[in-house]
């Protein structure tokens, strides 16, 4: 095997979550040249990733489906042996479709997926085992390696290692306190009460984009900590990955920084607010916490994903987590 094509055009996360089977097929077939197809804005995690030969982009934003006709040409012409889709959606099944490759390997939930040469059922669970989402990705080469799937993993570089180093010369956590749906985010509030709850010789980072800025710097204002740093959009994905491998602990929501921390092995504590793990997007470092509300909640999970509001007005499910649980899984 000469070339193979992963596909992952969906959020961050989700890409980050795919480096799991990366690592399986490199160490599987060293000499092979491994690409992967992303959409705009993730390249950057593979920023002079060791054994990636080419990262392949698609801008969903601008020319969305005339860049996806070029995308074809351009993976054609690549003539892949192997091309694994993790997506079920039309239009990365059409690249997987069409790509000339000498095997093509997806989900039976792609509305190509009749035109695959390997289909694989989509499953959340496996008899009383709920599958994680890199397990589940994992089916789709089962074939091609073995029976064991493997953990994400980035590769900050000497660069971001360097960028980082002199905020890593003291005791500190990470806070990522932003999420894309309200009822996945922890309340900007109770971030500051646990904040306020830290030891003073410990400092707190505050992480995410440049559109998290706002939530950071309210969480900042609000807390009597004396050290407290916003950098909301000051570190670019792989510079984040790097200060949180040194954290004595990264607290996130159920999102995007919980899949950074796992892929370099970093302390974590996941607060799952509306959601929770038995979704198969659960923390996978070696020293991983998950952090929810004790009191059971018959409106709990309220849905898969997030939602922009809370259902039942309440937000329980938020509201109830205590500044004790967050403060419990902190080293002294």
């Amino acid at each position: 095997m000469q070339k193979i094509l992963v596909i992952q055009t969906a959020f961050i996360g989700d890409v980050v979550l795919a480096t799991g089977m990366l690592e399986k097929l490199h160490a599987q077939y060293p000499n092979a040249a491994i690409d992967i197809l992303v959409r705009k804005g993730n390249e950057s995690l593979f920023t002079q990733h060791p054994f990636l030969h080419e990262v392949l982009v698609w801008n969903k934003k601008a020319s969305k489906y005339s860049h996806l006709f070029s995308l074809l040409k351009k993976i054609r012409r690549h003539q892949y042996d192997v091309l694994i889709n993790v997506q079920r959606f039309a239009a990365t099944g059409f690249l997987t479709a069409f790509s000339k490759a000498r095997t093509t390997i997806g989900f039976d939930k792609n509305p190509f997926s009749f035109l695959f040469s390997d289909v694989i059922r989509h499953v959340v669970s496996e008899g009383d085992h709920t599958l994680h989402e890199i397990e589940r990705n994992h089916q789709l080469i089962r074939s091609l390696t073995d029976d064991k799937a493997a953990k994400p993993k980035l590769y900050p570089s000497a660069q971001d290692e360097k960028a980082v180093a002199g905020l890593t010369n003291k005791k500190y956590i990470c806070v990522a306190p932003a999420s894309v749906w309200f009822t996945k985010q922890f309340p900007a509030d109770q971030w500051t009460a646990m904040i306020d709850a830290v030891p003073h010789d410990t400092g707190v980072y505050l992480l995410g984009a440049g559109s998290d800025k706002a939530l950071c710097e309210k969480i900042k204002s609000g807390s009597q900590h004396p050290s407290v740093t916003n950098l909301a959009g000051q570190l670019n994905f792989l510079q984040s990955a790097a200060l949180m491998k040194k954290a004595v602990m990264n607290y996130v929501n159920d999102s995007a920084p919980m899949h950074f921390a796992s892929s370099v092995n970093a302390p974590v504590a996941a607060v799952y607010c509306s959601t929770i793990p038995a979704f198969g997007f659960g923390p996978l470092s070696d020293n991983s916490h998950v952090i929810e509300v004790l009191q059971p909640l018959s409106c709990r999970p309220c849905g898969l994903h997030g939602k922009k509001a809370c259902p039942q007005q309440h937000f329980h499910c938020a509201g109830w987590i205590t500044t004790q649980q967050l403060l419990a899984v902190l080293p002294r």
